[in-house]
């Protein structure tokens, strides 16, 4: 496909937690703008991640002037990938937010979901059964009650439809648009959506007292918007052809359309995804999610990693140094070291997740002694990652009764060639990265290109999506004993106080 003088353009929005990128993509599926702008977290408490509504807003639309500056009026289409399980809280008549966006990553409602579990027989397993997700502060669903105990806590606005709850992608379209809806995959997340019918439940909608008129109706992830009114610097009449959230953009922009392929993407924590065959039962420690809905829903798994860069930055700062340092400093650890002994770093700042799903988990430090350098500690971080990711995908082949050959990694920390080699040579298994970045903007361009006309679903899949392969040189043997060691480590990181190692 070759570009001609002038050909029309998608700008994807990245809307990321640390920051939000727009990606400008030609018909030839070549980058030609990009903008990037920071967004800042609060941590009011322990465990609490808060981030600010309107600066999300504001930065999506500075991205977006950045990469179109000098071709806005080649623009016909606006693609989103979102963060997703963040909940908002705004005002309907106004369009003011009523309290923070309560990130991803906050734990706050963790009492909260005891006492709802706790409150009935079974409770936990009916939110699984109908939404394939936990009972866990995580999705949004927790959150959404938490934000209406505060601004309306007898629901009276609630029932009179005066207030909107929403993940991000709702809050940007609603900013955008002026229209009041959200994604089905993004909607998967909330723990409020019945999979099999792709609407909100009744049943948990009661069980966690949110009305059904503050939630937005689901529409399909190439469903067309509404003309965007809110980016003036778009050619009048443009529309938002495509909404997903980040990790499923990310699954869409590695050409994933058939059950078999597994994708990483690497962040502040870690998505492992892949499609499935049907929606069908959710795998032991993993979840049940929509990937995407054009216009049909795709089902796929996923297990979600809490900390895997945060471990990183959490380190790094610590130690006085970078995350790129920190890394750099782990790769000059003795490889020839015995496996079974050494360090290990298990970050559960707020318990862990998939394929434990453990708030009482803790972090710790096991292995050190007075001889342990930094650049031990600073491997044991890194290694924390690939780690978890293997705990994931030996959790989904022994449900799905699949082996994943092959890996495909994506995401900030995947550009790192030794980190990317360390999740091969512990994981037994191929790694793929493809030569391209921003996967989540290229998806989400992607599936809107499609719906915007400039492409089809062949053209792209016939995008050149070659990149570096990473292959296993560390033994077997190998690495089954730092994978033993790691094990070891979690067991005490999930052991109660003077108890015994409790068990997934």
């Amino acid at each position: 496909m070759d570009e001609p003088a002038g050909s029309a353009v998608i700008v994807a929005v990245d809307q990321g937690t640390s920051s939000t990128k727009a990606l400008a993509v030609d018909v030839a599926g070549n980058v030609v703008g990009w903008g990037s702008v920071a967004v800042g977290q609060q941590h009011p408490q322990p465990g609490w991640v808060e981030q600010d509504a309107v600066e999300i807003a504001d930065s999506a639309v500075e991205a977006v002037r950045l990469a179109v500056e000098g071709i806005a009026d080649r623009v016909v289409g606006v693609a989103l990938s979102t963060q997703r399980e963040s909940a908002v809280i705004w005002d309907r008549a106004t369009g003011e937010p009523l309290g923070p966006v309560l990130g991803w990553q906050d734990r706050r409602t963790v009492a909260d979901a005891h006492e709802l579990a706790a409150g009935g027989a079974g409770r936990a397993e009916r939110v699984r059964a109908i939404t394939g997700l936990p009972l866990d502060p995580m999705f949004s669903a927790l959150k959404f009650a938490w934000l209406l105990d505060r601004v309306d806590p007898g629901r009276e606005r609630s029932n009179r439809g005066e207030l909107a709850l929403g993940t991000v992608d709702s809050w940007l379209v609603h900013r955008l648009t002026g229209q009041f809806r959200i994604e089905a995959g993004n909607a998967s997340r909330t723990a409020l959506l019945d999979l099999a019918t792709v609407d909100w439940s009744d049943e948990l909608l009661e069980l966690f007292r949110i009305p059904r008129a503050t939630l937005p109706p689901v529409f399909a992830s190439d469903a067309p918007t509404a003309p965007v009114t809110g980016l003036p610097i778009l050619p009048a009449g443009t529309r938002i052809h495509a909404v997903l959230g980040d990790s499923h953009a990310a699954l869409f922009g590695h050409g994933a359309r058939t059950p078999g392929s597994v994708k990483v993407t690497l962040g502040t924590g870690s998505s492992i995804m892949g499609l499935l065959e049907s929606r069908g039962a959710t795998p032991d420690g993993l979840v049940t999610t929509i990937a995407w809905s054009a216009p049909a829903p795709s089902y796929a798994f996923e297990g979600n990693i809490l900390s895997t860069g945060a471990t990183l930055v959490w380190l790094a700062d610590v130690l006085e140094t970078t995350p790129a340092d920190l890394a750099a400093l782990a790769a000059e650890t003795d490889r020839d070291a015995d496996p079974g002994r050494g360090v290990d770093l298990v970050p559960a700042f707020s318990g862990l997740g998939a394929p434990w799903w453990d708030d009482d988990a803790r972090a710790i430090i096991s292995g050190f002694d007075l001889s342990t350098t930094r650049a031990e500690l600073a491997r044991a971080a890194v290694e924390s990652i690939p780690l978890q990711i293997d705990d994931v995908l030996c959790a989904a082949e022994s449900s799905i009764g699949r082996r994943f050959d092959t890996i495909l990694i994506d995401g900030g920390p995947a550009a790192n060639d030794w980190l990317a080699q360390l999740l091969a040579d512990l994981s037994q298994r191929r790694v793929q990265r493809p030569d391209v970045a921003g996967l989540s903007a290229l998806g989400a361009a992607h599936l809107a290109g499609i719906g915007a006309g400039i492409w089809t679903a062949e053209d792209v899949l016939a995008l050149d999506r070659n990149g570096t392969t990473f292959e296993p040189v560390m033994s077997p043997e190998r690495a089954r004993a730092r994978r033993e060691r790691w094990r070891a480590a979690i067991g005490l990181a999930r052991t109660p106080a003077g108890g015994s190692p409790s068990t997934p």
